[in-house]
């Protein structure tokens, strides 16, 4: 297994939608909004500048006053194909990188979502501390907004 292996988590789907529907909901603000906090949390988009170099930083107020923030910087864009963004997820995640591909298959969108970590150790502690379960439930939360969307 390479270095790049061990570093690695990723979660990949197929999506009862079409491609398109699924990058929008992926990049525009506005559809962010609907899926990307866990179930009974609300999230604040304070940047989305959807480009290469553009940041992002979303917010969600948490039950004890305090705010968990998730922010980075796009490095790859190629529509309808892949996303790659640095990332943050203070105080639980720091400096990841987010992969995240599309691949049109008919109605349907095939999507592999990979987060790259520095270290073999910090990934797997990462994926102790629930990573599939934190993003399982998104993209499952991802999965019924496009049912809506469709």
């Amino acid at each position: 297994m390479s270095d790049l292996a061990n570093r690695t988590l990723t979660i990949e789907k197929t999506f009862n939608a079409p491609i398109q529907l699924v990058w929008d909901a992926w990049t525009q603000s506005e559809h962010i909004l609907k899926w990307w906090a866990p179930n009974g949390m609300e999230i604040k988009v304070i940047q989305h500048d959807f480009k290469v170099g553009g940041k992002w930083k979303y917010s969600m107020p948490m039950p004890n006053g305090n705010e968990f923030i998730s922010e980075g910087k796009y490095k790859e864009i190629e529509e309808f194909k892949k996303i790659i963004t640095s990332a943050d997820f203070k105080p639980m995640t720091e400096n990841v990188e987010l992969q995240t591909y599309f691949e049109a298959d008919g109605d349907k969108t095939k999507f592999t979502f990979s987060v790259v970590h520095a270290t073999p150790e910090y990934c797997k502690q990462q994926e102790e501390m629930g990573f599939y379960n934190g993003w399982g439930s998104a993209l499952d939360r991802l999965e019924k907004f496009l049912e809506t969307l469709n």
